[in-house]
């Protein structure tokens, strides 16, 4: 059996982390829920939950994603899979089944839960959300013949893969720079359409004006600098 490791990153997401942890499939052997600067109750609903909880205080989604990695590492045994969710109650946390499928059964190295219209609840994607997954995912096509169409961020991983990208950004540009890590390293990918519903809380990203732009410039910096290696 997969030994599976989940690792949430989260910032003031309180009303919303407990229900995340708690609907995770029981397959999965640890929750680890990064808290990244929150002044809720956020940590004690994660550990009320079950998960794991780690407190990395530069803000930023890579930072905490990296946080959790370096958690895992220090463990005895490295674990076959990693999968990221968010923890804002967008996804529907029992798919994590269906995200980790194509590693068990089609031996993929990396899977990205695709958030497709007909699936998505209305308005759980803020314009600057849609408008920044088409662009990025069609620059990759045009650059890199990528078949990505999303750049969601519940996805599974095999650790070892994971490990080989050598993941650096810690901030926005943590999603798309996996991709591009793992179309340059010839990864096996695939995606799979996931359900996709209003988060409970004010995004920190799409959900103001400066998140949206930043995250913007910074996903594009990570296209535009593989396109010209």
């Amino acid at each position: 059996m997969a030994d599976i490791k989940v690792i949430i990153p989260a910032v003031n997401e309180g009303d919303s982390i407990g229900k995340v942890v708690s609907e995770l499939p029981k397959s999965v052997s640890e929750i680890i829920v990064v808290n990244n600067g929150s002044t809720d109750n956020t940590i004690e609903n994660a550990q009320k939950a079950g998960a794991t909880v780690l407190t990395e205080n530069q803000r930023g989604y890579g930072f905490a994603c990296l946080k959790g990695l370096d958690y895992i590492g220090k463990q005895s045994k490295a674990p076959d899979i990693i999968v990221f969710i968010d923890g804002d109650y967008s996804d529907y946390p029992e798919e994590l089944d269906k995200i980790v499928a194509p590693i068990l059964n089609e031996n993929m190295d990396l899977v990205i839960g695709a958030r497709k219209k007909e699936l998505r609840e209305a308005g759980s994607m803020t314009f600057p959300q849609i408008f920044g997954n088409e662009l990025a995912t069609f620059l990759m096509r045009l650059f890199f013949g990528a078949k990505f169409t999303d750049l969601g961020p519940f996805r599974a991983i095999k650790y070892d893969k994971l490990q080989a990208l050598e993941m650096q950004d810690k901030t926005y540009g943590w999603t798309v720079e996996m991709q591009l890590k793992a179309l340059r390293k010839k990864l096996a990918y695939t995606e799979v359409p996931v359900r996709y519903k209003k988060r409970i809380g004010v995004s920190k990203v799409s959900g103001t004006v400066k998140g949206a732009i930043f995250a913007g410039i910074k996903i594009l910096g990570w296209i535009f600098k593989y396109s010209i290696k």
